[in-house]
């Protein structure tokens, strides 16, 4: 409590408006709101192929755990009582589970410094929330949101690379491998 009421007179003191801080997240918004709006109703992704692994960037991800990630020529949805459980809030796939390890990775490399031990907790759970929450929407979508992933793991590796920072990458890789890690150059 000392701590609050102290940043709260830093704040005062220096004219800082700590809710401000939320302001340019909300910006971001509309820019996901036009992508999810590009990708389901345009029609240049109607049934616009990626890679011959997806047909329709428009449509969900055909892929679901339920059908061996499109292994099986089957769809939940015809299963009798059960199947539109399994089709709507369980149909999870490929892109999701590639999309939930990608995320869970740029939070394990972003610092937690002074952050909350809840605050912690919670958003440990965030990558499986979002899997599942992101996983029926469109598969474009969820590529778009890994491949943005991705570049900004690659983006912090080189950072911790360069500041000679431990990161996870590089523990996995040394557990995986049975080596100690080497230090960072």
């Amino acid at each position: 409590q000392a701590q609050q009421k102290e940043m709260m007179a830093i704040y005062q003191r220096e004219k800082i408006n700590p809710f401000m801080g939320c302001v340019p997240m909300l910006a971001t918004i509309p820019v996901f709101y036009a992508l999810f709006k590009v990708l389901t109703v345009t029609i240049e992704m109607r049934h616009a192929p990626f890679f011959n692994i997806v047909r329709d960037l428009s449509g969900r991800d055909p892929s679901t755990m339920w059908n061996l990630f499109g292994l099986l020529p089957f769809n939940p949805a015809q299963v009798p009582l059960i199947g539109g459980i399994l089709d709507l809030n369980l149909h999870v796939g490929v892109f999701a589970i590639v999309y939930g390890f990608t995320m869970w990775l740029s939070q394990a490399m972003s610092p937690q410094t002074g952050i909350d031990p809840m605050q912690r907790r919670i958003f440990a759970f965030m990558p499986l929330i979002f899997t599942f929450a992101l996983s029926q929407l469109a598969v474009g979508l969820m590529i778009y949101y890994t491949w943005n992933n991705v570049l900004s793991i690659m983006q912090q590796y080189v950072i911790m690379r360069r500041y000679k920072v431990d990161n996870p990458i590089d523990d996995i890789i040394a557990r995986l491998s049975g080596r100690r890690p080497a230090p960072a150059e």
